[in-house]
């Protein structure tokens, strides 16, 4: 028998470790716990839509209601003006407006995505449009980006408040201190800032993260509490940080959740590669393989080839390897933009699936040993 997220949100409270770092499957409660832990801690507000102000905050967070700050103008009428329009909140005024980060932002943005895709502030900071410059001096205006390009883009804003949260407050003597905004603040929880990044990107968000929490001064009082469903973003942050307990988040059948103490890394503690296979065969069982299962192969191919020796991945495939593998890519490859989409699986693609899966699980010790 568990417990409910709000006693889950106390045990998280009660730690007095600088980072807890915290792995559960999606649809286990991260982003619902995000907001448990913040009606605890800062009880004041239970309206996402109010905004009292960085001076009263005892926790900032991302989450998904963070980036429910920022939403699409489609301009439906001529489709030509696409906008990300920035409802008006102390985050973005203090980042942006305040501190005249918008420079640092495109920096990390095009850190995480592509260097030509360019986002452009108005000059109020209350929308962004985004172009991709191409080397011969074209350029695509007023795209819309991707879903996973546009929560990488709040959180490049994040990130620029969050390193000006550590240097302010890595200033002992509050006296002393460029501003008093951040005299109150207790928290940081980070839910999840990896949506469809490609590996060496998330690698490259998850090192970045892991400087700032060790550059944040323990005397500050400053804690970090951080949730994740994948499996490489954890590992870094795992690897990288010292002052931390690990737990994994589990929902029980009852609807209670319980928080497991865990202290390897996602393959010691987390049987991940377990979960993927069970993920699949629940696919095909029910016929609904959808696009992402074949990226969850993939990473099954690569954990078993890795643990294996092999220097590819694509070693492991049946016989016509370089068929299996294209297809495989079409489907795993990130796209740019958003209208670059690949169809729904075929029922030939998705018999694939089921096909490769097998062939892994039926011919390799990894699996016969798991």
């Amino acid at each position: 028998m568990g417990v409910s997220l709000t006693e889950i949100a106390r045990q998280l409270e009660n730690n007095d470790k600088k980072v807890q770092l915290i792995y559960a499957f999606n649809g286990n409660g991260k982003t619902r716990l995000s907001r448990e832990f913040k009606l605890l801690v800062d009880p004041k507000i239970d309206d996402e839509s109010i905004d009292e102000g960085l001076a009263s905050k005892k926790i900032i967070y991302y989450n998904a209601f963070t980036e429910d700050l920022f939403y699409w103008d489609n301009d439906l009428n001529n489709d030509i003006e696409l906008k990300l329009k920035i409802h008006s909140n102390s985050f973005t005024e203090w980042v942006l407006t305040e501190q005249g980060q918008d420079r640092n932002v495109i920096g990390h943005f095009q850190n995480y995505t592509n260097r030509a895709l360019t986002p452009r502030f108005s000059p109020d900071f209350s929308e962004v449009t985004f172009s991709l410059e191409q080397g011969d001096d074209s350029s695509f205006n007023n795209i819309k980006i991707s879903k996973g390009e546009e929560s990488s883009f709040v959180w490049s804003i994040f990130y620029s408040l969050l390193d000006q949260v550590i240097n302010v407050l890595n200033v002992l003597d509050s006296i002393e201190r460029e501003t008093d905004k951040f005299n109150q603040l207790k928290y940081v929880f980070i839910d999840d800032p990896v949506t469809s990044l490609d590996d060496n990107h998330l690698i490259q968000l998850a090192v970045d993260l892991a400087q700032l929490i060790k550059k944040s001064d323990s005397a500050s009082g400053l804690k970090f509490v951080i949730t994740t469903h994948n499996p490489i973003f954890y590992n870094v942050l795992h690897n990288e940080i010292n002052q931390k307990n690990c737990f994994m988040l589990d929902k029980d059948e009852d609807g209670t959740f319980e928080l497991q103490v865990k202290p390897g890394d996602s393959n010691q503690s987390f049987s991940y590669h377990l979960h993927l296979k069970k993920t699949i065969e629940e696919a095909i069982e029910i016929n609904q393989v959808q696009r992402y299962h074949f990226t969850l192969l993939r990473n099954l191919y690569e954990k078993t080839a890795s643990f294996l020796g092999y220097k590819k991945w694509s070693e492991l495939l049946p016989d016509n390897k370089e068929t299996y593998y294209n297809r495989i890519i079409q489907f795993t490859s990130h796209s740019t933009l958003a209208n670059e989409s690949v169809a729904e699986p075929s029922p030939q693609e998705k018999q694939t699936v089921r096909l490769l899966l097998k062939h892994l699980t039926d011919n390799y010790s990894y699996w016969k040993e798991a």
